[in-house]
């Protein structure tokens, strides 16, 4: 069975949890500081989504919001 998500987005994820501890990670228009988990997983699968990096797609559940 293939794998949901590349080793790519796997990083940007890291990425996203490792600033969201060091007090960095901000998020979108408002650029208020993070300091929920899934917010910085989130944070990074949309930024891997973006570069082209293998995520699924958001359920259609979120996207309908």
């Amino acid at each position: 069975m293939a794998t949901k998500y590349s080793k790519a987005s796997g990083a940007k994820v890291k990425k996203a949890m490792e600033e969201m501890k060091a007090g960095t990670l901000r998020s979108g228009r408002s650029k208020k500081k993070v300091t929920k988990r899934n917010q910085a997983i989130a944070i990074g699968l949309s930024e891997a989504r973006a570069e082209g990096k293998k995520v699924p797609r958001k359920s259609t559940a979120s996207r309908k919001k």
